[in-house]
């Protein structure tokens, strides 16, 4: 054997000894390493949800047949019971493929101007921006709220709404509430004592459910930007329709639409007309 061929064969050996991989070899055990995170905490996730779920029966619900469906059916709450000047705006945060985006300049708007708000917030929207979310969830002028894991209406049979395929059975409903409710106790220490789904539909039994695992399901009683499509002025006109204890639906995930302009004219003149503005946290809903 020649001497550069032992040296090279010496070399090998000094780095197998030495646990030096190559590049390839590091790489795949990085992957490999990163799944087994993520799969720990999943379990992690799973386990917490288990210990931390409310005891109910699901084979109670299992054979109701459900006899509405909609944004108003019995047991969901529209405003907030009072007779004061008071308006409660309420931003969703809906995630996934068309819904991931920040509206900086209307959460800017609400800061600058002291506006409390409610945000219901979907799961997917966390984990894209899990550093911003902890950032709003420790910012004192705004409620963090449940808007479900998958952002799917709530149903017990698999209805739909827009277009999009609802929860199939009871065990999906709570699925749908209690996953997301984990994540933001984790993240946040509170777990939500409110629940709006995706599309904001339910049947009644649906709302059973959520009631039962400790939340209220808070809508609206005004449209405020018919999910982000309404121009400004659209905006504006909505939510000048608002009285008396009004809840209004907007979202907060949209920069590119009329929302954050339409919201900043409609809190001027509903400001000049006497109104303040609310969180819906502690609030008498009916």
């Amino acid at each position: 054997m020649k001497w550069f061929q032992v040296l090279l064969l010496l070399a090998v050996i000094g780095l197998k000894a030495c646990g030096i991989q190559s590049p390839k070899e590091e790489s795949s055990e990085k992957i490999e390493k990163e799944k087994s995170i993520i799969e720990e905490k999943e379990v992690e996730k799973e386990l917490a949800i288990e210990e931390s779920m409310p005891e109910i029966d699901l084979s109670l619900y299992e054979e109701r047949e459900p006899l509405h469906w909609g944004e108003n059916v019995e047991g969901v709450k529209t405003r907030i019971d009072t007779d004061e000047k008071v308006i409660a705006l309420t931003f969703d945060a809906c995630g996934g493929p068309y819904g991931n985006g920040y509206d900086a300049s209307l959460i800017d708007f609400l800061r600058e101007e002291k506006i409390p708000a409610t945000l219901f917030i979907n799961e997917r929207w966390i984990v894209e921006h899990e550093e911003l979310f902890l950032e709003l969830a420790h910012d004192p002028l705004f409620q963090i709220e449940n808007h479900g894991t998958s952002h799917v209406p709530l149903s017990v049979t698999g209805n739909s709404a827009w277009g999009i395929k609802g929860t199939e059975s009871p065990k999906e409903v709570r699925e749908e509430v209690l996953g997301n409710q984990e994540t933001i106790r984790l993240l946040t220490g509170q777990a939500p004592t409110l629940f709006r789904s995706g599309t904001a539909f339910y049947d009644e039994v649906a709302v059973e459910i959520v009631n039962d695992l400790g939340l209220q399901v808070v809508n609206f009683d005004i449209l405020g930007d018919a999910g982000a499509t309404f121009s400004a002025r659209e905006v504006h006109e909505a939510m000048m329709k608002a009285t008396n204890g009004s809840i209004v639906l907007l979202h907060m995930n949209q920069p590119e639409s009329g929302t954050a302009k339409g919201v900043q004219l409609a809190v001027m003149d509903l400001r000049e007309q006497g109104y303040e503005f609310v969180t819906l946290a502690n609030a008498n809903l009916k």
